[in-house]
């Protein structure tokens, strides 16, 4: 079984950091995609950032040059380092990824179970 872990939300002020971390256990051969996406309330869920198994990475122009995702490949883990949060950042985050088990010939797609960010003064 595979079972992600997200941690990190929280309310943070304008202008604030925080650090979310999401972690994948189980029987894991490989991950190719990990990635976060955000849904605020009423609006469709959206892509953050992500980055592939060769390290290419992606952002949204929304959060370009404030956020910074990472990946540990060792500890099959994800970062999203978001900086400078802004009002319109408050959603809740969900991880993403693209994992291959060992014994399966095919990538799954797998959700986290979301964390809440929060941005008031």
């Amino acid at each position: 079984q595979v079972q992600l872990v997200e941690s990190g939300g929280g309310v943070v002020q304008p202008g604030g950091s925080l650090r979310l971390s999401c972690a994948v256990s189980g029987s894991i051969f490989r991950i190719n995609v990990m990635g976060w996406y955000r849904q605020a309330p009423g609006k469709q869920r959206e892509l953050v950032a992500a980055v592939t198994g060769g390290k290419r990475i992606n952002y949204a122009d929304s959060v370009q040059g404030r956020f910074t995702i990472s990946r540990d490949n060792a500890k099959n883990t994800v970062y999203l380092q978001m900086n400078s949060l802004k009002p319109e950042d408050p959603a809740i985050y969900y991880c993403n990824l693209d994992v291959r088990r060992y014994g399966s010939g095919r990538y799954e797609d797998i959700w986290g179970q979301g964390t809440q960010v929060t941005v008031s003064s």
